[in-house]
């Protein structure tokens, strides 16, 4: 019955299949932008779980405190930096993501704009579209993967996916990550900068938030050097676009391919500009395919947490069952 259901919200973009899958067996609560105010206040004391449907849709403190009985909050998408984590943690909310059901597309659209970078296909096809290929041949392209070492910023779940297709490609790869990963035979780097100067292209696939603000900044770039190319596919943080942007420019590098912003939809000016840079509208799991499994993950992880079960996929900082402050 309708009273024995557990009032969820649901904050962010209504996805159809999370709305479907959550309105039978919940009390669901949909929070937009024009209604949340007086959404929130009705729903607030009620509300024991949450579905956030990506970044930029956030769910900060100040909201979850909105919501007294809070127990449980599932994240649409793999990062997560758009949930205040250490409030979940102090208030023994536990905090699900959708990882696995992405790994591959994400790492298919990581070589597609590894290829796009390197070898000016939009541009190439930009020039055809001219009508410039009647007058001449496209230039040849100066940069090739024959000829490239790939140092991978990340070797979780995708970042080990990416460079199973670049083995593939026969380019060889090394890794930097805050520790060696178990079970990776690649070499792996503690610094970041002295990976950067080894290699000639950097795949980025590292979460966001404080601790890789800023990851890839002038040093870092510097040492990677007048032929370089960095592909970012983990969060615009994680660049100092000031510094990318300069170095593309000055040609202190050779180009960039980027599928993720600071303030997505908004894009720098200066990238627009630029003649070595490839832009994607974050695209990385965007399929039909792989966004329904990412929405039904979403709702499944609720019902398991409804059920009293175990959810899917808690993210490692709030682990099932939740841990009870001393």
């Amino acid at each position: 019955m309708a009273a024995d259901k557990a009032d969820v919200v649901l904050i962010g973009v209504p996805k159809k299949l999370i709305v479907d899958g959550l309105s039978g067996p919940f009390s669901l609560h949909v929070i937009l932008k024009d209604n949340a105010e007086a959404a929130i206040a009705k729903a607030g004391p009620n509300v024991r779980g949450a579905a956030v449907t990506g970044a930029p849709d956030k769910m900060m403190g100040d909201v979850m405190a909105r919501f007294p009985k809070l127990e449980f909050v599932s994240s649409f998408g793999v990062g997560y930096d758009n949930i205040d984590v250490k409030y979940a943690v102090e208030h023994n909310i536990v905090v699900s993501n959708t990882p696995e059901v992405l790994n591959e597309e994400v790492a298919d659209t990581a070589l597609g704009l590894l290829l796009c970078t390197v070898r000016e296909f939009p541009q190439a096809e930009r020039f055809l579209r001219a009508g410039k290929w009647t007058e001449r041949q496209y230039p040849l392209t100066k940069a090739t993967l024959r000829d490239r070492t790939v140092g991978m910023v990340g070797m979780g779940r995708i970042g080990r996916a990416i460079a199973r297709r670049l083995e593939g490609f026969g380019v060889p790869v090394v890794y930097h990550s805050r520790n060696p990963q178990a079970g990776v035979s690649y070499k792996h780097y503690p610094k970041m900068v002295d990976m950067a100067r080894d290699v000639d292209t950097l795949i980025l696939i590292t979460p966001g938030g404080p601790s890789t603000r800023h990851l890839v900044n002038a040093e870092v770039l510097d040492a990677l050097g007048p032929w370089g190319i960095v592909i970012n596919m983990s969060r615009g943080t994680v660049v100092d676009d000031a510094a990318l942007i300069a170095a593309l420019k000055q040609r202190k590098i050779h180009a960039a391919g980027l599928d993720v912003f600071v303030n997505e939809p908004e894009v720098p000016k200066e990238y627009l500009e630029l003649d070595n840079a490839v832009l994607f509208p974050h695209l990385g799991s965007a399929t039909v395919y792989t966004r329904q499994k990412m929405e039904q993950l979403v709702v499944d992880n609720l019902l398991a947490w409804a059920a009293g079960k175990p959810p899917l996929t808690p993210i490692p900082e709030t682990p099932w069952p939740p841990k009870k402050q001393a």
